[in-house]
């Protein structure tokens, strides 16, 4: 008779609920023959593990993310019927940080933006706001792309990263001079996810409930204050503990000590685009607060860290095409080239009915759709509910009051490829320039010089060197001189002979 103890708890089973005889052996001719082909768990085991992973997200890879709450505190339906901007309205959310090049695997503190993209389970359909720690970005538009993604990833040949590759990117295209200042300086490497503040980054459209358009920019300003850290402690972070990031948000969260970050907007006129002074679409630049001050809209709180990381962080999809009724889209050509790739990225990625998963399903809203089919479809509609429409059969249809579509905006022209200059200011320099004159203190300038001339010194081509530094010449000519000044410093330094006892 057996002596082992008979095991307590819940029995196994297969995917398809049926008793396992087995989680230890294989079923083999004789125990140390062969493994049979029809081990039906064997087989469903192993090829279930060999397809455990879906695809890394092409950008914005490595990253972490919680559950909680927006609470609109403030009253700003004169510029929005959004019903999750209505005074007083909760809304479920979820929040997914990252960094921008690197791969799963890669340390949380490099120098890169972070990723801030939001899901908002509304009660008129989920509203997705995908941006950054950052108000601006690289490039205006979404053509350049691939070829800015390329350029900070890793080589062909060596799969190594490559200075010469950003360098020869970022000065040939001098639209990126203003976000590679905030990259360089002290907000390239926030302290924590919960130490950032956050950006829709892009100029959005709201839309009130008399048909009212208004242009608008979103800033999460976190409760728990700016903190950085500096190059050094980042390198050693990155060795002693990759996941830094994602472990301080999910201890955080465990230990009660819930991050908040109060959402503000910048509200401009619809007719004030036209004239104002640097084009307002343009990603590469921000609203001056002087101009457009920040409107308290009400507070996001995480609350909630996930039950499984896979199912709700991994397989979340964050996309700028799912709007709600108020809210739309703007000339941004950035804005309006994510429209289409996030969510064709996600078909690929996780499944053409990505949106079926509980992480993604519009859980707060009815969803009546005419989608059907396709690998993991798990919602359908009753088998007597028409496939097509217009329909005889009572069907669903559509309703322009309802959706509150904007008629979108004045534009004429014809058909060209070209960037806008109707503005007296669309300079890629001013801005960049005025943060390192007006906006850095001495400090702060002093550590952009050491961390751009650090970064420099792994360009190993001449030419893109010297680009490298008219670059910053070229935003202003005292940044620049430093920045020569302090390359040949730490050249010089490594060029001393070792000295030995």
């Amino acid at each position: 008779m057996s002596t082992t103890p008979r095991p307590t708890g819940p029995f196994t089973t297969t995917n398809s609920g049926a008793p396992v005889a087995s989680d230890n052996e294989s079923l083999t001719v004789g125990a140390d023959g062969p493994v049979v082909l029809h081990d039906h768990y064997l087989v469903e085991k192993l090829a279930q593990f060999n397809r455990e992973r879906v695809p890394e997200r092409v950008v914005h890879a490595k990253g972490g993310g919680a559950f909680g709450v927006l609470e609109t505190t403030e009253d700003v339906s004169q510029y929005t019927r959004a019903a999750l901007f209505q005074p007083g309205v909760r809304t479920e959310m979820l929040a997914r940080f990252s960094t921008v090049a690197g791969e799963q695997g890669s340390p949380d503190t490099w120098r890169d933006p972070r990723g801030f993209a939001l899901k908002f389970y509304t009660t008129e359909g989920n509203y997705d706001l995908v941006g950054n720690n950052t108000p601006v970005f690289f490039i205006k538009d979404g053509i350049k792309f691939p070829d800015f993604i390329h350029s900070q990833k890793r080589l062909p040949g060596s799969s190594l990263r490559d200075n010469d590759m950003q360098w020869d990117f970022w000065s040939l295209r001098p639209e990126s001079s203003h976000q590679v200042t905030w990259v360089m300086g002290d907000r390239g490497i926030p302290k924590t996810w919960r130490h950032m503040d956050g950006f829709g980054s892009h100029t959005y459209q709201w839309i009130n409930a008399a048909g009212e358009r208004f242009w608008v920019k979103y800033h999460f300003k976190t409760d728990q204050g700016n903190e950085y850290l500096t190059g050094d402690e980042a390198e050693r972070l990155a060795g002693v503990d990759a996941d830094h990031h994602r472990r301080d948000l999910f201890d955080a969260i465990e230990g009660g000590d819930f991050p908040s970050w109060t959402l503000y907007v910048q509200v401009m006129p619809y007719e004030d685009a036209k004239t104002y002074r640097f084009n307002p679409f343009d990603l590469t630049k921000v609203w001056p607060h002087g101009d457009y001050p920040l409107i308290k809209v009400g507070r996001m709180t995480l609350n909630r860290n996930p039950e499984n990381f896979h199912a709700q962080i991994e397989q979340a999809s964050f996309e700028p095409s799912n709007f709600v009724p108020g809210i739309a889209t703007s000339p941004d050509k950035m804005l309006l080239a994510r429209i289409f790739s996030y969510a064709d990225a996600h078909r690929y990625r996780i499944g053409a009915n990505y949106q079926d998963l509980p992480v993604n399903y519009p859980k707060n809203a009815v969803v009546s759709s005419y989608s059907k089919e396709g690998p993991m479809r798990y919602t359908f509609n009753a088998p007597d509910v028409p496939v097509y429409a217009p329909n005889s059969f009572g069907g669903p249809h559509a309703d322009a009051g309802r959706a509150a579509e904007s008629a979108g905006w004045d534009a004429d022209g014809e058909l060209v490829r070209a960037a806008a200059t109707l503005h007296p200011e669309d300079d890629d320099v001013v801005q960049p320039r005025t943060m390192y004159r007006e906006v850095l203190d001495a400090a702060a300038r002093e550590r952009l010089v050491g961390n751009i001339a650090g970064h420099i010194s792994g360009v190993r081509t001449d030419d893109i060197r010297e680009r490298a530094f008219r670059y910053w010449d070229n935003i202003d000519t005292e940044l620049g001189s430093r920045v020569r000044d302090a390359y040949a410093r730490a050249q010089a330094e490594q060029d001393q002979p070792v000295a030995t006892v």
